[in-house]
């Protein structure tokens, strides 16, 4: 290590020549807000310095800006529904070099044999992939995953070199109420960073939830929120993804006083998005036409995301920090050019130029155990003809509770052509329970037909929607004979399915691939099914069954009113 050092000094100091300088860039200080022109020498993946360099090897970036590598604060790789070589092939090119992935998804479904398939399988990529331990397997009580974590079974990994703290603590009533299961999780974890996940949480039970010794929240959707959060020292992830997308709306609380504390994150990103729109790149835009400064939207992609974590070589330009850097076209557009990762170029005008190794998924596959559905199982009896109803909101993860009055024949719901609510039913898919919540949705506006899916947040249960029971039994037997998926029915047939052997979860096949059958999907179920063009339909499907977020959701155990946290009943 001494000679290490000793070689930095002598190229910083400009006795030697650097292995490689990146020549005449302008470069973005996030530490004074500048841009400075200048070359950038790089030895062995290490920035040592930062003036006027020559080097063995030199590239001429022609005045092009020089960011850090992005940083992504907090996201589901599973969300892709690719692998994580997959996943980065689509995100290292627009500039994203660092992840903090929560493997939740997986842990529900395949315990710590997911979380470990996360870490594995990340080893061989030229992103560092740095991983929170998912605190909430189940998410609650109120439904069924495929696993239990405990803080014994999280102290296995507590201590391993990609694992930075516990992940997002979505039971917020059992972490306001003490609740010993969740102290274990806190105490095992203290000196680490531990993510936050309480839209609804506000005056003395915010401060109960901070003081627990939560330090991030990604889950607010107004300024209102996100100032109360700050106020008590929060760090704040502005979530721009593809079902919830709430930048828009947050970046008008954010001033030179509290950008310090505020991060991007996309935490749930379809391949389609991030092809086309891109990843954390898109946040920066997106921050940047809303009127921030481009330093202080590149500061939130970097060096905020890598100081909250406790990152030190990461986020910044600057001797002594990793070479992974972004070169981008201008400020405006934030078109990437090229990236560098410990200074070997792993991207070219959005094109991967690295090679993916093979992955072993033996351990996270066969995951789809149901019991087998009948149309009977499906009905719905009822006494009176005012229900409850998950009413759908455009753009978002939040649900309204509404009352609305249905049809009966000879005592059950009957689906009606003149009123816009389907049948929504939750499917235990992990111990053949034969658990089914059934429920009642508006405002997805499908006709016609059903869509199911094994992506089922968090829990990863069996989900389905339709208008018909036969078509969601046809949807049902689908996703269970491809060993879990997503697949859209209608009139009795499969229309087109795709296929996610791992955990239910992700796909084998390469990103593009992914894309593709998921673009031919969304324009079935837009253009065939007439789903509301205000929603993304499998995305807005998942988080259904998901009993943390307000305000009303469906889990296999039942109807849950999120404000209250318990079971409701269907008829109103």
């Amino acid at each position: 290590m001494k000679e290490v050092i000793k070689k930095r000094i002598d190229i910083a100091a400009g006795r030697i020549k650097s292995s490689l300088v990146l020549k005449n860039g302008k470069i973005v200080n996030v530490f004074s807000g500048e841009i400075i022109d200048g070359d950038i020498a790089i030895e062995e993946g290490t920035i040592v310095g930062i003036g006027k360099y020559e080097g063995l090897e030199e590239i001429d970036l022609k005045g092009k800006y020089v960011s850090p590598g992005f940083i992504d604060g907090h996201v589901h790789i599973e969300s892709s529904m690719a692998t994580p070589s997959e996943f980065a092939k689509a995100i290292i090119p627009r500039g994203t070099t660092t992840i903090i992935a929560d493997p939740h998804e997986i842990a529900n479904v395949c315990g710590m044999s997911g979380i470990e398939y996360i870490l594995e399988s990340s080893k061989n990529i030229p992103l560092n992939v740095y991983v929170m331990l998912p605190s909430c397997v189940p998410a609650t009580t109120f439904e069924n995953s495929g696993a239990i974590l405990k803080a014994e079974d999280l102290k296995q990994l507590i201590d391993h070199e990609s694992v930075l703290g516990l992940g997002e603590l979505m039971d917020y009533p059992n972490v306001i109420q003490g609740e010993d299961g969740i102290l274990d999780k806190l105490v095992m974890a203290e000196g680490k960073v531990i993510d936050g996940h309480g839209p609804v949480i506000k005056d003395k039970e915010l401060n109960a939830y901070v003081v627990s010794g939560i330090r991030t929240e990604h889950e607010c959707s107004t300024a209102e929120e996100m100032l109360d959060r700050l106020r008590l020292g929060m760090y704040i992830l502005i979530r721009e993804g593809s079902a919830a997308r709430n930048l828009k709306e947050l970046i008008k609380a954010v001033n030179q006083d509290n950008v310090g504390r505020c991060l991007l994150c996309a935490d749930d990103k379809h391949p389609e998005d991030i092809l086309l729109n891109g990843h954390i790149d898109h946040n920066i835009r997106l921050a940047v036409e809303a009127g921030i400064s481009p330093v202080n939207a590149i500061r939130m992609a970097t060096l905020n995301a890598a100081q909250c974590y406790g990152l030190k070589n990461l986020g910044a330009i600057a001797p002594g920090y990793d070479a992974d850097i972004v070169i981008l076209e201008d400020l405006q557009k934030f078109k990437v050019d090229a990236v560098f990762k410990k200074g070997n170029l792993v991207a070219k005008e959005h094109k991967a130029l690295f090679t993916l190794t093979p992955e072993d998924h033996s351990k996270v596959m066969d995951t789809v155990n149901i019991k087998s559905v009948a149309e009977a199982d499906l009905k719905i009896k009822l006494k009176s003809n005012q229900v409850h109803v998950i009413r759908l909101l455009p753009h978002s993860l939040v649900t309204k509770k509404v009352v609305r009055e249905v049809e009966i024949e000879d005592g059950f719901f009957k689906y009606s052509d003149h009123t816009d609510i389907l049948k929504l039913a939750v499917v235990e898919r992990h111990k053949a329970t034969g658990n089914i919540g059934l429920g009642f949705v508006e405002n997805f506006k499908l006709k016609g037909g059903a869509i199911a899916s094994t992506i089922g947040h968090d829990s990863h249960n069996l989900i389905v929607i339709g208008d018909n029971d036969g078509d969601i039994i046809a949807a049902i037997e689908e996703v269970v004979k491809v060993g879990g998926g997503i697949t859209i029915a209608a009139d009795g047939q499969i229309l087109k399915t795709l296929e996610l052997p791992i955990a239910g979860l992700m796909s084998k096949e390469p990103i593009e691939k992914i894309n593709g059958d998921l673009g031919e999907m969304l324009e079935i179920a837009y253009e065939k099914l007439g789903v509301n063009r205000e929603i993304e339909p499998f995305m807005t499907l998942a988080f259904l069954a998901l009993p943390v977020i307000p305000d009303v959701k469906l889990t296999d155990m039942g109807l849950f009113d999120v404000q209250s946290f318990q079971f409701i009943d269907l008829e109103a």
